[in-house]
């Protein structure tokens, strides 16, 4: 759309001057950060570029979009290096906490940490191999390790009555556990750490998250997601009972006191199968030891009464929610990401939901 501004007496084009265009210009940082934007709340570039197209871009197309979310992804993935280098560094870590508690107020408040992992697809090192029915590796998988950080208590009710967890922030690393540790801990300074009166870590039973808790968060209070727990009794009871039937009536019980009365009863019932592992064949005496060192290796971390009495979740659905709409990104049909294409992408997708976005399009000449 085009008029005569009434003050200068020039025609303009209403759309590029609300964009920020010049009379040559294809691109502003207006529109590079709109740009950049649908796209990480689009499905796809393609996505992004129909959405733009309709709200007026003059460069909508995929391979533009793509572009700038490279450079700008650049930037965000800089500057979150930054961020976790001076939470970490002894020198400017005390920066970062007396800014957490400004934040923060003198309310106190408790904090719960979640991880968990998903598998992203990239390109493998034949990418592009031909001809197409020659074996070759294509196709590279690669855990996604995720975290998310929220505050006890700060939870609201959908319409339908489902909690709903409010200001969560999040880390997500494609790489070593080490590295995601490193971010995991730099972001829980800066939303609380050292202020939280307690801090909770809600996961699986998978060993490199358990791995960094000791390694990162040895005071916090450890708790097994419950729905794990279940399935490995589940796989206990499916062993010794091949009647279904059977194996709920064993199950069940140990269930709801593992859920109400803690883990005592169930690690001395585990424990009694242990000691009778002779009355059992040998791959189910073999997995009834195995499950049993399960349970005793998380033993501290099935205290479910008493962390639900003080509003911790003894479930990591939170985590597992996010992990999904992260994967409603990067794991739709078609899509292969090389990695620094994913990293870019990554960084802005993590500068917006944790409210970072604008210090991306402060800091233009970080790269």
């Amino acid at each position: 759309m085009a008029g005569r501004d009434p003050a200068t007496g020039r025609w303009v084009s209403v759309g590029r001057e609300v964009l920020g265009l010049s009379a040559r210009a294809r691109m502003s940082p207006v529109l590079e950060e709109r740009l950049c934007f649908t796209a990480t709340r689009a499905g796809s570039y393609e996505a992004a570029a129909e959405v733009a197209g309709r709200w007026g871009s003059p460069v909508a197309d995929d391979t533009t979009i793509h572009s700038h979310v490279q450079r700008a992804g650049a930037r965000a993935e800089a500057l979150a290096a930054a961020r976790v280098e001076r939470a970490l560094e002894p020198a400017t870590r005390g920066e970062v906490v007396a800014g957490a508690r400004r934040q923060l107020g003198g309310q106190p408040f408790s904090l719960v940490i979640e991880m968990d992992g998903w598998m992203v697809r990239e390109r493998g090192g034949q990418w592009g191999l031909k001809p197409p029915e020659k074996q070759a590796d294509r196709v590279a998988w690669h855990e996604m390790k995720t975290g998310i950080i929220f505050q006890v208590g700060r939870r609201a009710q959908t319409g339908s009555g489902r909690p709903l967890i409010l200001d969560k922030a999040y880390v997500a690393w494609r790489g070593d556990p080490h590295e995601f540790g490193r971010r995991l801990y730099a972001e829980a300074l800066r939303r609380g750490l050292n202020q939280a009166q307690k801090v909770y870590v809600v996961a699986d039973g998978g060993v490199w998250i358990w791995n960094i808790v000791a390694d990162r968060f040895g005071e916090a209070t450890g708790v097994l997601d419950f729905y794990h727990a279940a399935e490995h009794l589940w796989a206990v009871a499916r062993a010794i009972h091949e009647d279904r039937e059977w194996a709920r009536r064993w199950v069940k019980p140990l269930l709801h006191q593992l859920k109400h009365d803690g883990p005592e009863r169930v690690l001395r019932r585990l424990g009694d199968l242990v000691r009778r592992r002779g009355d059992y064949e040998e791959s189910v005496a073999a997995l009834i030891e195995t499950e049993a060192n399960y349970f005793n290796r998380h033993r501290e971390h099935l205290r479910y009464p008493a962390v639900e009495s003080e509003g911790c979740p003894k479930g990591s659905g939170a985590i597992e929610s996010t992990c999904s709409q992260l994967q409603d990104r990067f794991k739709r049909t078609g899509q292969f990401w090389t990695l620094p294409g994913e990293n870019c992408l990554l960084a802005l997708e993590l500068a917006r939901r944790n409210e970072d976005w604008d210090e991306i399009w402060d800091q233009r000449d970080v790269a």
